[in-house]
């Protein structure tokens, strides 16, 4: 049997999306689990290359047969939907689900500005947008469209923001490359805070006793270094008058 039937029917039965290594795994799984079949052994050593291929494959054929559903990959994950012309009688058949409000102009503008930047830090946002950005980075956040994914190596530490999977699902794109061009988005300068002082990538300041001098400074010598200074005698008072 040829791979693209057996994730046919996986993607069939699981109800939900599955990325290449999930399926994967079900294939080593079959093929290494208890009293294997041998129709499973063959497919021990599969790669997830081949899996992929196969997918892109069996998503073209059901695209040419123009059904009423069709397999996609969003967000990594591959999974069957309906065509969207469908979308008035399986609304009758599922009911409607209550969704969360659309976002607002400023929060879509933070979010493109975001997604094109990744990773990028609150200040940076707001140097592109010219506006503050709290209010809107925290709905952004509570809705799991924007995630903290570190913090820059700049004075402070700032938190560093990008786009989570959730964003790619709700905007049904494959990953960030399927994002449409937005050259003159990033063409926006940024002017970034200096980087800390660092003795090595793994310290984040340099204590004061491993601060170099320049490298045509020499450190002063007994001979070079200047003389203590004299403690200063008190003036001698006048003597009083008896």
């Amino acid at each position: 049997m040829e791979p693209k039937y057996i994730l046919e029917s996986l993607l069939f039965s699981a109800q939900r999306p599955m990325s290449v290594k999930e399926l994967r795994d079900i294939f080593i799984s079959a093929a290494t689990g208890e009293n294997p079949d041998e129709a499973a052994k063959a497919f021990k050593k599969i790669k997830e290359d081949d899996l992929a291929a196969a997918l892109e494959e069996l998503a073209r054929e059901h695209e040419a047969a123009a059904r009423s559903y069709r397999l996609v990959c969003v967000a990594g994950s591959w999974q069957f939907v309906t065509q969207p012309e469908c979308s008035p009688w399986i609304k009758a058949l599922v009911g409607v689900k209550n969704r969360p409000p659309r976002l607002s102009q400023a929060g879509l503008e933070t979010l493109a500005i975001i997604a094109y930047r990744q990773p990028v830090t609150r200040a940076e946002v707001e140097q592109v947008r010219g506006v503050n950005v709290d209010g809107t980075m925290q709905t952004l956040l509570e809705r799991a469209l924007v995630e903290q994914s570190g913090r820059a190596e700049v004075v402070g530490r700032p938190a560093l923001y990008s786009t989570t999977p959730f964003f790619l699902e709700y905007f049904g794109l494959r990953s960030l490359e399927d994002l449409p061009a937005a050259d003159e988005l990033r063409r926006i300068p940024v002017e970034h805070p200096p980087a800390p002082v660092t003795a090595e990538p793994g310290l984040a300041t340099v204590p004061p006793e491993q601060l170099q001098l320049p490298a045509d400074a020499q450190p002063p010598t007994p001979e070079t270094a200047p003389a203590p200074l004299a403690p200063t005698e008190a003036p001698e008072m006048p003597e009083s008058e008896a």
